[in-house]
This record gives structure tokens, sequence and C-alpha cells, in this order.
């Protein structure tokens, strides 16, 4: 009987469970249990105001208390100001599953009066909103004080939780303390199935979805802060409600055929199966030998006949609920028929899977050959290029069968997959993805995605860009960081292949800088460290600021590795501290750390003294003393040198004593280059250093006083002389004898009187020797040479005075090489060698020697007159090249020679081989010209093959090798020949290219007896508009004779005119004609 629960206010006496029937000819179907449930919709009562008061620092709950009822309500906590604001939420203020707002601990911030609580059901479309709570948070009389966690929601320290299979449960950890405490969730002897555990209300609840029974057991929620920790633990039991495990297929068969239904479910506890036909229990049926029921699940019918045509149920139950399936029984006969289509086609890449399908139909099932599977599929796994080919499949006992063709193609890769990549903000990575398919496939489809969310190329702000195999990602960001897949999509497959891409970047500065530790001169610095942006952090540099001298700057005071969150520092007395840090990784250094606080160093006397304590004087009679400065550790205030001084020789007197803020010192009056004993001690106001050691300086320089006596010349050779001198006396140097300059000035050649000497050019050379030198080797002198020689000693100061000058002269030498060669050969055998000579002779040249070799051995021609300057070989190998050497001669020896390769010209011949390229009014000539071989002339003779007349060529040599003839006519015939003396040495026939130009006769207006005619028309033309023009200006103007003649006809005047007009027609027609005649 139909009926709408709808229709009946009294729904309550509908509660139960319900099942719905379906019946026809073939057996009857029923549906799994429906449950009906009714509940009173919520409504809100009546509420006071209410006001809560508390200290700041305690934890506080406002209770919801939501109307009751069966639907889950959604709480929102709100304020009732000007808009309707949610109530901000964080790790301290949460809401609780209750609905309940929980405070970890309260601030000052906390206080007002309108913490509303809003209760929404969806089901229904209601939202009740509760009376708004006033809080009234109090100032704590003292300092808050810290206070280790404690659990607000659950309470104690272990819960118990139920569940179900495939439910979401939500675990529930609200905890006080000051600071907020940090949770963590764990499980016990396990790992919480991340892809299914959910942190929500900042990570105050765990929720875990579609659980199992392995979800079973023990979890912990550990909240922590600097006070301590407190754990919390949830026992959770999963059972199950009935669920499949196997369910029987509906299936046709033919009488006689046996039947096994089976029927498998699982559940917790675990469940009890039935078995019922057309709704009706097996117990309430007539026994039937033929059908029988196996360990509750398995349902078995012999023989069947038509009768047993019916829908069969299988139902599981457990206290958790009932599941049921029906399965249908049909008992008939049909003759056997093959469902797939014949020829069909099925295509697939290696490596793949293929079903074949050959479904058949029939009653009895038709039965096919063996190598298919008995539900008519076959199945290849991992397809390779032998498994193509047909396939057939038959029925057996029945001419029945289907084709099958079977297509393998190459998998589709992906042969260079992109990879990951670090990339800094600002630039554009670039994902490479090649890929490899087969030829007989369509193109693919190449699609990248972005953690697995397509990407499509963006063509206005061009972030994304695809080229070929390219993926460009411009501008990169923090939000374009993730898994970057390449997908390669034919049509039957797909490769794909994954890359991360990272952005990293300098790293954030370090914070909180604390110190800590501190000692006489040391202290510990440690600090957090910022974000390194996916590049390891390689080292901290930390830095310095002494406040007493800010402006020096910040200044490098350690370097620790980058695994280190501390230094130890070591520190200077009397210094006002500050510190920050830098981090550096491999991109570059980050931005400095907020400074720390100050930190000072007591005051000490100094460590240690001045280094490089000296004498820096440089004037007569006084003592300049120097050090290096201090720049920081003066370890107290007050800082200042203390100098002393006193005399070497007899220990000197007792100490001179100055104190000063900076070097140097100057002492005057204490004479020239004395020896003093000077030492510097730091001294500050607490203190002095420690006792220094002398050091041994001079007062000021002053040049020395007397020259080196008793100098001496030794000639070794031509070229080196030895110079010898006695020791000055050391108190006339007045200084440091630094050693002695020997001036070695040559006035000019031996072989030039004295006025030619001296208009050469003298030149200086210096020799410097030790202090305790008193003898010196100088060479490299110019032989024959006239030479002046003195010498001074020299200290710091300068130079003393110079020795008496010696004169003295050096031997004559080998002369050096002649100056110029050049070879000229007058035939093929001869050789002239011209030269000039020596710049150098260094004596007097008294002839010359020729030497020259093809192989050995030289010979030699010698020339005892020095005014010849060329020479004449002979008899020379005219095939041959020879090496040819000239050197002067004198008394000392040969000199130097200049030598030059060459061999004789040969005698000059005519071009072989001409080659020749043709152009329209012009011929490139071109020849090989061999080398050593005397430039000939000749000439080009060149005609038209037309009767006309030769014409010659300029003169053209043969050393040219190219020569172009021009002046040609396009499209023309010539015949040419080349020339030399009287004889013609080759002849051709050349056709310029273009087209042949009929040749223009020579115009009349050329020639030059025309010229002159027309001269002379010209002339007599202007000297008759000359005399016009003077003829009509007279025209107004009669003498009284022609007025008494008669009067004038007044015609006369017109008359003139037209004359003139006649005149200016007849200049027109023959300048006509004249121009005719110019322009034919």
């Amino acid at each position: 009987e139909e009926f709408d629960p709808g229709t009946d206010p009294e729904l309550k006496q509908y509660q139960g469970k319900y099942v719905c029937y379906a019946s026809n000819e073939l057996g009857t179907a029923m549906s799994k249990e429906a449950v009906l449930k009714t509940d009173v919709p919520p409504s809100q009562q009546k509420e006071k105001t209410i006001t809560h008061r508390a200290e700041q620092g305690n934890s506080f709950v406002l209770q919801c208390d939501p109307p009751q009822s069966s639907m889950e309500p959604i709480i929102h906590w709100m304020d009732m100001r000007k808009w309707l604001r949610h109530i901000q939420l964080d790790k301290r203020v949460v809401v609780g599953k209750d609905g309940s707002l929980y405070f970890a601990h309260l601030t000052l911030e906390d206080n007002r009066n309108d913490y509303t609580c809003n209760v929404q059901y969806l089901a229904t479309r209601t939202i009740f909103a509760k009376e708004p709570i006033t809080l009234i948070v109090n100032p704590s009389n003292s300092v808050v004080r810290n206070r280790r966690p404690a659990m607000m929601r659950p309470t104690g320290s272990s819960s118990v939780y139920h569940a179900l299979r495939d439910d979401t449960i939500e675990l529930e950890c609200i905890v006080n303390g000051l600071p907020t405490p940090e949770i963590k969730w764990l499980k016990k002897n396990g790992e919480l199935p991340e892809s299914r555990a959910k942190r929500e209300m900042f990570d105050r609840r765990l929720q875990l979805i579609n659980i199992t029974e392995s979800d079973s057991g023990e979890y912990q929620c550990i909240a922590q802060n600097s006070q301590g920790k407190v754990t919390h633990t949830y026992m959770l039991t999963v059972e199950a409600s009935p669920y499949w495990k196997r369910v029987p297929e509906s299936q046709i068969y033919a009488p006689g055929e046996n039947v096994r239904l089976d029927c498998e479910a699982k559940g917790t506890p675990t469940p009890v199966m039935s078995w019922t036909i057309n709704g009706t229990p097996l117990s309430a049926t007539d026994k039937e030998p033929r059908r029988s029921v196996t360990g509750n699940t398995s349902l078995i019918l012999k023989d069947v006949i038509f009768g047993d045509t019916a829908i069969y149920q299988c139902q599981a139950s457990n206290k958790h609920g009932t599941i049921l399936t029906n399965t249908y029984v049909y008992v008939i006969e049909l003759p056997p028929q093959i469902l797939t289509e014949d020829r069909k086609l099925y295509q697939v890449t290696e490596g793949q899977s293929v079903q074949m399908d050959c479904e058949t139909f029939g009653s009895p099932k038709p039965k096919v050959i063996v190598n298919l599977l008995t539900s008519g599929e076959l199945q290849i796994f991992d397809v390779t290029h032998d498994d193509k080919g047909f396939y057939t499949c038959s029925v057996q006992n029945h001419n029945l069968s289907i084709s099958s063709e079977l297509q393998v193609f190459n998998k589709t890769v992906i042969v260079t997959p992109p990879k990951d990549l670090k990339v800094q903000p600002g630039n554009t990575a670039v994902f490479t993805c090649v890929e490899f398919h087969d030829i007989g496939l369509d193109d693919p489809i190449i699609q990248w995605r972005k953690n697995k969310k397509k990407l499509f190329e963006s063509p206005s702000d061009e972030k994304y860009t695809f080229e070929g195999p390219e993926f460009m990602i411009a501008n990169v960001e923090p939000e374009d960081e993730g898994v970057y897949t390449c997908e390669v999509i034919t049509n039957l497959d797909k490769a794909d292949a994954s890359a991360t891409l990272s952005l990293y970047d300098r790293p954030d500065p370090p914070s909180l800088l604390q110190i800590s530790d501190p000692v006489q001169r040391a202290v510990t610095l440690s600090w957090t460290p910022g974000d390194n942006h996916n590049s390891l952090v390689q080292e901290y540099v930390v830095e310095f600021e002494d406040q007493r001298f800010r402006e020096k700057g910040w200044e490098e005071l350690q370097r620790v590795k980058g695994n280190q969150e501390h230094a130890l520092l070591s520190l200077w007395p009397y210094m006002s501290y500050r510190f920050r840090v830098i981090a550096i990784n491999e991109v570059g250094k980050s931005n400095p750390s907020k400074p720390s606080e100050i930190h000072n160093t007591p005051a000490e006397a100094p460590d240690n003294n001045p280094e490089d304590v000296r004498s820096e004087s440089s004037d007569p009679n006084n003592l300049v003393i120097a050090w290096e400065v201090y720049y920081r550790n003066f370890n107290g205030p007050e800082f200042k040198y203390k100098v002393q001084w006193r005399r070497v020789l007899g220990s000197g007197p007792k100490w001179h004593e100055s104190n000063t803020t900076a070097p140097p010192l100057i002492v005057n009056d204490v004479g020239d280059f004395s020896a003093f004993e000077i030492k510097v001690q730091a001294i500050n106001e607490v203190g002095e250093g420690p006792e220094p050691d002398p050091v041994i300086g001079y007062s000021g320089e002053d040049v020395p006083l007397e020259a080196p006596m008793d100098v001496g010349i030794e000639l070794i050779n031509s070229t080196t002389i030895k110079v010898s001198w006695a020791a000055v006396d050391r108190e006339t140097v007045r200084g440091h004898l630094m050693g002695y300059k020997i001036y070695v000035t040559r006035r000019g050649s031996r072989g030039h009187h004295r006025g030619r000497r001296s208009r050469e050019f003298e030149s200086t050379m210096i020799e410097e020797t030790g202090p305790n030198d008193e003898k010196k080797v100088i060479s490299n002198l110019r032989p024959y040479s006239h030479y002046e020689l003195a010498i001074t000693v020299f200290n710091k100061k300068g130079e003393g005075p110079r020795s008496e000058p010696m004169d003295f002269e050096t031997q004559e030498g080998e002369p050096g090489p002649p100056t110029s060669l050049i070879l000229d050969s007058p035939s093929e055998t001869n050789m002239t060698l011209h030269w000039t000579p020596p710049a150098h002779p260094n004596g007097i040249l008294i002839g010359y020697l020729l030497q020259y070799q093809r192989s050995n051995p030289m010979q030699v021609e010698k020339l005892d007159d020095p005014t010849v300057t060329h020479f004449t070989l002979t008899n020379l190998d005219r095939h041959s090249e020879y090496q040819f050497y000239v050197r002067g001669r004198t008394n000392a020896g040969d000199g130097e020679p200049i030598k030059m390769r060459g061999a004789t010209t040969l005698d000059g011949e005519t071009p072989k081989d001409v080659s020749i390229s043709v152009g329209e009014n012009l011929v490139n000539v071109s020849w090989v010209a061999k080398k050593r071989h005397k430039n000939i002339g000749f000439y080009i003779h060149y005609k038209k093959n037309d009767g006309g007349k030769w014409k010659t060529s300029e003169k053209v040599n043969y050393s040219q090798s190219f020569y172009q003839l021009q002046g040609l006519s396009p499209g023309s015939h010539y015949d040419l020949r080349f020339i030399h003396g009287n004889a013609t040495f080759q002849k051709m026939t050349i056709n310029t290219s273009g087209t042949e130009v009929t040749e223009v006769q020579q115009s009349i207006v050329t020639q030059g007896w025309f010229i002159s005619v027309v001269s002379v028309i010209v002339l007599l033309v202007l000297i008759m508009l000359i005399f016009c023009f003077i003829k009509r200006s007279k025209g107004g103007k009669y003498s009284v004779k022609d007025k008494e003649d008669g009067p004038m006809d007044s015609e006369a005047r017109p008359m003139k005119d037209e004359t003139f007009g006649e005149y200016r027609f007849a200049i027109f027609n023959l300048t006509l004609i004249l121009w005719n005649v110019l322009n034919p």
C-alpha cells in the first residue's frame, strides 16, 4: 500500500526498518534495509545575559550550549559591533567540537561585551544567535607568570573512541598554558596515515578519513611550551558493518547444469550469512535435495530445471547493520552466438596489455577454443612485437568463429626527461622534454602539468611559453614552485616524466641575537637562522660596531660554519660592542641581522707595545722616532705613548722621556748621524704595557764629505775594464754607507780628431756597488773609444763629491756588421753584392770578408780595400739558392756578418698557360709569373673579325700576372695576338657577351669644317640682331627734311613693327634649322 509519511503529523509512529520488494514472472528482488528516524526540530530557549570575570594570563572557556538535536550543528563565534565579524581564532583562541570558545590564556585584548555564539543547522536551514556574553579580563597585579600546558578538552590523561570502517573520526586536543603550547600528534607503535590524516583548528584537531580496522590503536597529543609538556592518549577501536568480499554473478543456465553461487562478506564483529529465494528464507521453503548451502557462504543448485529460475538473495548482518545482494538465475535453452564483431582491429604499444573480446551467448553457455578464457576474452600481458598478427575465436562443436587483428607499435618514451631546477626569483625556468613515438601513430600531444593540474600557454602575461620540447616559465616567483610533469599523449599510450622547480635565493637575515656567558674577554653570541631559500647556509659572518668609534662602521670579527648557530667571540677591553650576523649561501649574502644589545668590556692596562719602532730621521741634526699606530686596543681611557731615547756610545746618559698620543716624536739638536737607543711603551689610565726592548735608531744623515781616493783603471779587453779605489773614511760618510757610484762617460771614437769627437753624442753609464766593495769590473764598453771615469760615495741623504776624472781609451775591437746588404743579379750566373760600411767599425777598417755557400764548404772572397762597397760573384749555379755573408775587418779580427739568402735572376720568358675571362666590353687576362725570372714586356694586338683594323694594348709587364683589356664591343668576335719583340707567342679568338651594337657612322656634327661653318653663321645672326635693335631704337626720331617731304603714312610704324617681327621669325626658323641639323 502506498503512503506518504509527510502527510501525517505523527511521524514518530513510522520509525523503523523498511524493505522494498519488486516482483515479475522471473522472481522477486529485495532492496536493502532502510531505517526511518524522526526528530524534533531544534528550538531556541530564552537566555539571560551573562558576564564573566577572569584574570590576565589564566585560561578560560565561553560556553555555547547549542539546542539539542540529532543534527550536527556548525558553530560561529562572532561579535555584535558595527559589522558582524568572526572572532579571530589562532593557537591561543580556538573553538571546540562542543561549540565552546577556549582561551589557552587571557590577554587584555580579550576584553569585550559581544561574544556571540551562532548555531547553524544546514538540514533545517536555520541559524540561532545566542545572547552576547561579556568577558572582563582583569590586569594581573604582578608579572604574569608562565604556566606549563594542561588539558582542557578532553580532560584527564586518556580517552576511548569507537568508530566504523570508512567513517571519518576527529580527535580533539585543546590545552591551556603560557606561552601558548605547540601541538604534536603521533600514533604509538606506528605512523600516522599522512595521506588520510588532516590537522585542523591550528593542530588542535586530528581528522582521520576513511578509516579501516588497521587504524585501531593508541594516538597521542603532546602539547609543549617552554615550561613543560602534557600528553593525552586516545584509545581508538575501529569496527566494521558488513561489507562484501565476493558476490555471486547473475547468469543464464541450461537445464541440467550445476550452479554455484558464492557469497562472502567481512565485518567486525563477523557477520551472519543467510540465503533467501524470491525474498523467502530457505528455511521457509520446501526442502529440495538438489539445493544445498556450504559454510553459509555458497548456495549450490544441482541439475537445474526451468523451475529453478528465480532471484536469490544473499544477506550478511552484524550489530552495525545488514547488507543484501540479488542474484538472477535464469534457466533456459538458447542456440550459441558470438556477439563480438568479426575482423575487429586492436592496436596497442609494446609493454601494454590487451584484451581481445569474444563474447558469446547461449544456453548452455558456449565453449570456446582452449587459448581463450572461459569468459570469452583473450588477454595478453606485456605485449611485444612478436604478438602482432591475426587471432581466431571459435565455438566448439559449432561452425561459429570470428577473427581479430592485433597491431603492435613502438612504445612512446621520453628520451630527455625534464630535470629538477633551482632558479632564482625573477629568472626564467626552462624544462626540456624530448619524446620518441612510433611513426605509425599520430603526432602526440605534449601536456604540461603543475602539481597534477593542467597548464596552458598564457599570451597575456607570457608566464608560460611552450616551444616544441621546451616549456618556459618567465619571471619565476615563489608561487611557481612545485612538481612539473611532461605528459606525451598518443592515441594509444602515454608517457610522463616529472621534475621539481624550486627557488633559491639569498638567505634571510638571522634573528633573535642573544649575548650569553660573558667572561673577561669573551662572550657567546647565538642567533636563530633565517629561511635559507633552498640553498644551505655556508657560513655566518659576525660583525661588530664600536659605539665609541661609530664612524669606523661595521667590521668583521669572526666567521663560523653554516651549521652553527652560535659563536664564541674574543673581545678587546674597553670596547662598547654591538653585534650583527650575516648569512652567506651560494647565491650571496643576506641582509645584516638587527643589531644585538650593547655589550661593554672593562678597561685594562695595555697588553703590548707598538710594533716597528724605528728612526725615520731625514734631516741633519734631528731624531725622528716613529712606530705603528694603535687603532683600537687602547684597553682603557687616557691612552698615550711613552717615548724614551738615549745615545748609544758609552751607554749614554739617563733616558730622556716624552709622552705623546700619536707618532712621530721629533728630537732636535742631536747631531748628524748619531746612534740612539729608543723605545716606545703604551700606557693608559689603568696602567702601563710591558717593558719594551730598546732598538737602535740614528739621527738624520747628511751628504758625504769626501770622494774615493787612489782610483785605478785596468784594461781587460776592448770592451771591459776593472776599476779599483780606496775605501773612504766612515766618519766622512755622515750616514749609512750605501755604496759607490762609478760614472763612465764616452767622449767619442779614437779615430776622430778632437773637433769631430766633440760633435759626437756623449753617453754616460753609472755602475753602483755595495758599501764594502773596493773594485768593480765594467763591461759593455765600446771598443776604440775615448772614456772619462769618476767615482762618488753615497748614503741615504745623497752623493758626495766626485773623484778626479780619469781618461782612458779602449782597444781596437772587431767591427759591427755592415749597415745594409742588397743583392743584384746581372745575369743567370752572376750576383753583385752592395753593402754599406758598419755603423760601429770599432777600429780602423782594413777590408771586408765575403762568404757564400750553397752547401758545404763555405766559399770566401777577401777584400783588402776598405773603401770597396760592392763586389760581383761569378760562375754561380743558376738553379741553386745561396746564403751570402759580408763582414768588416780590423786588425782585431773579422766582425759580425750581415747575411741574406738569394739566388741569381733567370732570363725572362713569355707567359705560359694564359687564362682569359670574357665580359661584355672587356677581357681579363691572367698567367702565373715565375719567381727569379727577369721582367719582360709584351703587347696584346686585337681586332674584330669583321674586317676591322688591328689595335694594340699598352705595354704589359710579365711580373703583373694580370691584365684587363678594355674598350671591346658587346656581342662581338675578336682575334687576339700576344707579341714579344717581333714574335707572336700566343693566339686566341674570343666572343664578348651581350648584344652587338651597330656602330653609328660618324655624325656630320662632329666634323671640324661643319663646326666652323655653323660658328660663322651664328656670328652673322648675332650681328644682324644687334643691327635690328639699333634701328628699332631710332624709329621715333626723324629729321626736319623727312617731315617736309610729306605727311607720314599712318601705316608706317606698324610696318616697321611687322618688319621687325619678320626678322624675329626668320631668326627662329634659322635656329630651328640649326637644331635639326645638330640633332638629326
